[in-house]
């Protein structure tokens, strides 16, 4: 009996909307005035003192086991928001990450933790990314872009801010499957190399060179981004630094320093915040993103500032990300019956309240997605005066 009181006493100030939950004794209570927008059954009791410590670990954990339901379309995200939104709801506490182990992120460890997500099947993210494999926030420059050409918008729009001079030299770091490479060789007229550490997003960029007739305008490297030498005209990085950890963030920008030209520009665009947080999840460290860490806005500034480089603009696109991750959890869920049958219940269930959770983190405002534009110089050098030029490319 205490312990449902406690659990009463937990949820009437964690959403703000009206929620209603069954307990695990079959009864149901209704939390918030007005119709409930989302009706959530708990099937057993949480061990408390880990519900208020790692809520999300034990919640999310409780979800893929199905001793938590959820029901409505969209309804996670939609609960998940609301908890955001709420002032003092006990899902925005995480003090389990005071006590949270130092993630490693040497050469080995780093090619693990890609590999473990990226290298899940090309076919498994076939299945609800856009024809480009674009794994990375879109861009959408009109209400009704599909996915597929918001993402090639958001690929121009990186490469327009970088005033790219025909027949110069490109690094993307963390290149994915390859897009910004192809849109850069073929209609920026760069030579472009690509660094990756996972080795499908490998695979898929090699026989997309070859398929191409890109062999003499594209490299791409199975290697760490850090052993690389030599220098570039310009320096793209979309989706990076999230994984290189707290610790190496200032290697990260002290390398993107060390492989640009005097003068050369980089464009760099994560997942950051507008707010002090931890910057990890144990949820997602432990099951999607392992040695994943997001970094607050003035922490990249300041990495930024001590590696010598100078910023010349910066772009929030938080409502492009929550817009993105709603097409791909859209996707997802016309795949869903596909993705259960291949890899399994469970995973079919993280997967979605991970693609639900993060837009909803997006939706409120908890972690945002930032295009920072750098040079190796001074600020503004060899770029126009105004933005402008950046849109006037962006509409050709």
């Amino acid at each position: 009996m205490l312990e449902k009181t406690i659990y009463r006493k937990l949820l009437s100030n964690a959403f703000d909307i009206p929620v209603s939950v069954t307990y695990w004794d079959g009864k149901t209570e209704d939390y918030g005035q007005g119709t409930p927008e989302v009706k959530v059954k708990i099937r057993q009791a949480f061990p408390l003192r880990e519900l208020t410590s790692a809520p999300t670990l034990v919640l999310g954990e409780a979800y893929m086991n199905e001793d938590l339901l959820i029901e409505g379309d969209h309804a996670i995200q939609k609960l998940v928001t609301s908890a955001y939104r709420k002032s003092g709801s006990f899902l925005k506490k995480n003090s389990f990450l005071k006590h949270f182990p130092k993630m490693s992120h040497s050469k080995a460890d780093s090619k693990e933790d890609i590999q473990s997500h990226y290298d899940i099947g090309n076919d498994f993210y076939g299945m609800w990314l856009d024809k480009t494999m674009t794994y990375s926030c879109a861009y959408f420059q009109h209400e009704d872009d599909t996915l597929e050409q918001a993402q090639i918008n958001k690929v121009h729009h990186i490469l327009n801010k970088l005033d790219i001079t025909d027949g110069g030299s490109l690094l993307d770091i963390g290149s994915g499957w390859g897009t910004v490479l192809f849109i850069a060789a073929e209609e920026y007229g760069v030579h472009a190399t690509g660094v990756t550490l996972s080795q499908e997003q490998y695979n898929y960029t090699k026989q997309q060179i070859k398929q191409r007739r890109l062999e003499d305008k594209i490299d791409v490297y199975l290697e760490d981004y850090r052993d690389l030498q030599g220098q570039y005209d310009y320096v793209t990085s979309v989706g990076m630094f999230e994984h290189v950890g707290k610790e190496n963030l200032a290697e990260y920008f002290q390398t993107v320093k060390r492989l640009l030209k005097p003068n050369g520009r980089a464009l760099i665009h994560g997942i950051t915040g507008q707010h002090d947080g931890a910057g990890v999840d144990p949820f997602i460290i432990k099951y999607i993103f392992p040695g994943g860490y997001i970094p607050n806005m003035v922490e990249n500034l300041q990495h930024v500032m001590d590696a010598g480089l100078q910023l010349t603009d910066l772009e929030p696109l938080r409502r492009h990300y929550q817009k993105t991750l709603e097409h791909w959890q859209n996707n997802f869920a016309a795949n869903y019956t596909v993705v259960e049958g291949r890899y399994g219940h469970k995973f079919a269930r993280m997967w979605d309240l991970y693609l639900q959770a993060c837009a909803a983190s997006f939706e409120a405002g908890n972690i945002d997605v930032m295009q920072y534009l750098l040079i190796n110089g001074t600020s503004g050098t060899g770029t126009p005066m105004t933005r402008q030029y950046i849109y006037d490319a962006d509409n050709k």
